[in-house]
This record gives structure tokens, sequence and C-alpha cells, in this order.
């Protein structure tokens, strides 16, 4: 890749400037690195984008390598669901890897940290840890297991190892500066002993190491050249480089750890702990649940998988953390789904229309175009018939000038049918209108070609016929949050903010041609909105999920707010 070719963020300008200074093209090598603790959230999937967009630019490896060091919060299950998340972005990983692949070689490394005086086992308890470690203003003090024996540390290290400790008993500290202005190189911790079941260790380890240990060893092990990550991690950096100065083999790659700004993403939470919250709490069904900012909730919802990809593109890469409206995600949904889907006939809000000059147990499969943005134009039947449902704000009995939809007196086209005009209404005893009659014009059928069909009226309506119509299951989804930053203050619970509005279950009624739509199908509801088949439905009943709205309704609400 060259700056010719495009214009290089800052990351594309570190790793094009380590070229230069004589890193050959085929040690490049990037890694993705989440934690097996919870599902992937909007956040994993721009780190995924840029690690394996970088490995696509530059033609390099990406190791998929699971942080699997802490068993105690770590399952298979979200091993399994990381990897489809990964796979379904449309990215393929060059070699699976695990922290825990490298645990025997980790340990030898602390016992050789241990002989060189670098590192020892500490028995204080957390509290005394604490208070001996200092403030950022104020130096902290030696422990007082700081200088026991190389045999000793050994000896205590090994049998640490061997499952003799309770949990919080010792741990193994790297011996560095306890005076040192970055506090987390205050003699870290290297290994706590934790007696958990680990997913793929089984129980052969009674002590597991820290991930400021673990992360950079394991980059090196696997000859990682950049090791990208958020914010968060750039005190990290002189620990990462302390840890590698001690095993580094000049021979060798040495990573290079970098940090890039978080994008967080309006109306929702992206941490796994308050995700986990949401769930365990039934604040929504689980992790996949379409409300959630999870790319498996993503997914259910009916977001491509290219519109996330382009999300990601669009956001970049920067310094700075700042705070995308979520709009811009769904803007990129709409504009993919826009190119992709079939438009197809369903009403939400049904009220009857009788066609009363329309003949009695006539009906009639008329020619619908599937999406006027492919490049050979493909059509369906749909069937019509003297009794239709339509939308009921598609009518008014009484209507000013601007509503150009169906009123008495007045005309609209029906969506690929006939001209019709509203004559007159039915109420119940309450005043709702029960029915709409309407006569319509013989000769107005669309694509006909006659000089009644090619009359112009000021609107155009949506229907289904009630003699083919399927019933199903709509799911609206609004916002999770009301907030745009729901955790942001941390005087407040974020699920304060929950939006107790967020899911409306209606029953709808959708064209016959959607009777075959499997999960995750994906389709344009004319006039509505995009739509998927949900994993709960079956062929006894249509589940569909509201994907997005066809226009973005809440950048007016928040402007008259």
């Amino acid at each position: 890749m060259s700056t010719e070719e495009k214009s290089l963020n800052f990351l594309e300008q570190i790793i094009e400037e380590d070229m230069k200074n004589g890193l050959s093209k085929d040690k490049l090598r990037f890694r993705f690195p989440p934690e097996p603790n919870g599902y992937l959230h909007v956040g994993h999937a721009s780190a995924i984008c840029l690690n394996f967009g970088l490995g696509i630019d530059y033609q390099a490896p990406v190791n998929l390598r699971f942080d699997d060091t802490n068993p105690a919060k770590e399952e298979q299950e979200y091993v399994d669901a990381i990897k489809k998340d990964i796979e379904w972005l449309g990215y393929q990983w060059d070699t699976e890897c695990y922290a825990s692949d490298y645990f025997q070689q980790l340990y030898d490394w602390a016992v050789e940290f241990i002989k060189k005086g670098k590192a020892y086992v500490d028995s204080q308890s957390s509290e005394e840890m604490a208070k001996q470690k200092g403030t950022p203003t104020q130096a902290g003090t030696d422990s007082p297991y700081r200088n026991r024996s190389v045999e000793e540390n050994l000896d205590l290290f090994e049998r640490m190892k061997n499952g003799e400790f309770p949990n919080g008993t010792h741990i193994l500290r790297a011996k560095i500066d306890m005076s040192h202005n970055n506090m987390l190189m205050r003699d870290p911790i290297m290994y706590r002993i934790l007696h958990s079941h680990h997913h793929r260790t089984g129980n052969k380890w009674c002590i597991y190491p820290m991930y400021d240990w673990a992360h950079g060893e394991s980059d090196y092990l696997e000859q990682i050249s950049h090791s990208f990550c958020t914010l968060e991690f750039l005190p990290h950096r002189e620990l990462y480089d302390w840890f590698l100065d001690q095993v580094y083999d000049s021979t060798k790659v040495r990573p290079k750890q970098r940090e890039f700004a978080r994008r967080n993403l309006s109306h929702t939470v992206v941490s796994k702990r308050k995700l986990l919250q949401l769930v365990e709490e039934k604040h929504v069904t689980g992790w996949d649940d379409p409300r959630m900012s999870t790319i498996s909730g993503m997914r259910r919802r009916g977001y491509p998988p290219m519109a996330i990809r382009n999300f990601a593109k669009t956001i970049g890469i920067a310094k700075r953390t700042n705070l995308i409206d979520v709009s811009l995600l769904e803007f990129c949904v709409r504009e993919e789904l826009n190119k992709t889907t079939h438009r197809v006939m369903a009403v939400l809000n049904p009220v009857k229309l009788v066609i009363t000059n329309y003949p009695e147990g006539q009906e009639e499969w008329l020619e619908a175009e599937n999406n006027p943005e492919e490049a050979v134009m493909t059509y369906r039947k749909v069937p019509f018939s003297k009794e239709l449902y339509i939308e009921r704000e598609d009518f008014q009995e009484e209507a000013n000038k601007k509503f150009f939809r169906l009123t008495l007196g007045t005309e609209v086209r029906l969506k690929n049918a006939y001209i019709i005009k509203g004559e007159s209404v039915v109420k119940d005893a309450e005043g709702n209108i029960t029915e709409i009659h309407c006569t319509y014009d013989t000769d107005s059928r669309s694509g006909s070609g006659t000089e009644a069909s090619q009359r112009k009226v000021k609107g155009t309506i949506h229907w289904v016929s009630i003699n083919h119509a399927i019933p199903a299951e709509v799911r609206i989804y609004d916002r999770l949050f009301s907030h745009e930053s729901p955790d942001g203050n941390k005087e407040i619970d974020f699920k304060e903010f929950i939006n107790p509005n967020s899911l409306e279950v209606i029953t709808g009624y959708v064209e016959p041609s959607l009777q075959s739509a499997k999960n995750l199908d994906q389709f344009q509801f004319q006039r509505l909105g995009y739509f998927c088949v949900d994993k709960d439905s079956s062929s006894e009943k249509l589940v569909f999920n509201k994907t997005v709205g066809l226009r973005d309704t809440w950048a007016k609400v928040e402007s008259k707010e």
C-alpha cells in the first residue's frame, strides 16, 4: 500500500514508516485479541475491521487470539459466538490462537525472571498491597516480601502452580520500581492463584497470567508486528515494552504496541459488564436481542455485514475518543439495504378497503418489480381482489390539501394496480372507521399502456389482498436508551435511561410471496421501512424485526427537543 493510493490514517503511517526503516513486508502480521467473556459489540466490530482491513490492504496474515486468562468468566459459548461474528462480517483469520497455548512458556519465562531477581512471590493481602503501592504523586513502598531469596520464590511459585494454596494467598510480582512515575510499573502482578476450571486446559493450572504479562509475550510468540489497541492501554505500553525487553531475541520481530481512540456510539452501551447486566436482569431477551449493540444483536435485527464495515470505514481511526451518532450507522444500514432488498407489500395498521364496483369473487395476479436498483429487473406476482387492507394512516375522511393519500371524493393509485376513488365509510358504534368503500377505474391498471393507466394522481399507497394476506408478528424496535450517552454520568445508573417503549409487538399482514421467507431474509416493506425474518419465525407463524426506517425520524425528534 502506498500514500498515492489513498490517504493514510496514523496507524497506517506507522506501518509505512516501519517498512521504510527496514521492516520487511513479509514480516507484517496483525491480530485481533478478544477476551471470551461475552459477546462482541459494535466497538469490537470497528477493531475487527481495523485489524483485518490492514491484513487485506497489506496482504498480511491476521491472527485471531483469544485472551483466555480468566477462566472464572470465560466460556466456550463466547468463543464460538466470536468466531461466528468475525466470519459473518466477511473476514478470515490466518491462525486461531489462545493465550492458553502459551501457558507453559509464560510459566517457564516467569521462573527465569525469579532466577534473575526480576520477580518475587508476594504474600500480602490485596488491601495491604493497595496501601503500599502509593499514589500518582507519592512513591510506593517495598513489599516486606520483595527481597525473598530466589530459592524461596521458586519453591512458593511451584507450589502455587501445584495448587497447594487457596485463592488470594500469594501472587507473583515483577520486580521493577516502587517509586516509578507510572503506577503500572510499581511491581505489577504477573500471576494470581485461581482454582477454576478452564474451558481449554481444564484443571491443569491453578495459577493464571495477568493480561499485561500474557498479552505482549503472546504477540511476541506469534511474531505480531503491530499490536493495535485502544487508548486506555497507552499507560500500559511502558510495561508491555519492559516485559518484552526481558525475553526479546534481536533476530526476531519485536511487536510494537500503538493506541487509537474508542468510537463510542450514541444511545448505546458497549461495556461487556453492562451488556451482561442487561441480559441477566432481563431488560432484553439475550445477547442477540435486536436492541443490543452486540454484533449478534445487529445481525438478528437485519443489519447487513457490509453496512457495519462501511460504518467502520466512514468513522475511521482517530487519536481522540468521541461520540458517534447512531444515526450514521443506521444511514449505512439503510444505504446497503436499499441496494440489496426486494420491495414487498405489508400493512401494519390495517383497515378494510372494499372496491364496490370490482366483480365479486374475481382475483388478478399483478406484476410487481422486486427492486428498482437491480441491474437486471426482476418481477413477482401479487394477488388483487375486491377486499384489501390498507394502512389506516393512508385514509382521512376529511383532509387538507397537503394530504396526498386517500380521502372521500379524491383519487389515489394502488401500487402496481388501479386508480381508486374514496366514496364512503362504515363506522362502528364508537365512531371508528371499520370499512372504506371506493370505486376503481377499470382501465387504469399499472403497466397496461392505456390512457387511463398513464393518468397522474397525487398519491400512491400500498395494500394487501385480504383473501391472500398472511398474518405476521412484527416487532418494532426503538433505541434501547433514551439518552445519547446513557453511561456518561457516573452519578446516575445507566439503566435509568432504558427506553420503556423500545419494543412494540404488533400483528400485520404481508403479501403471500413472503410465506417461504427464511431466517435473516431481508425486505423493504414499501413505504414502511426495512424488515428481516427473525429466528423465532416458523412456517406456521412469520415473525419480522424492523431493521430501520426509510428515513431518520430521530433526527427530527431531537431537533425539536
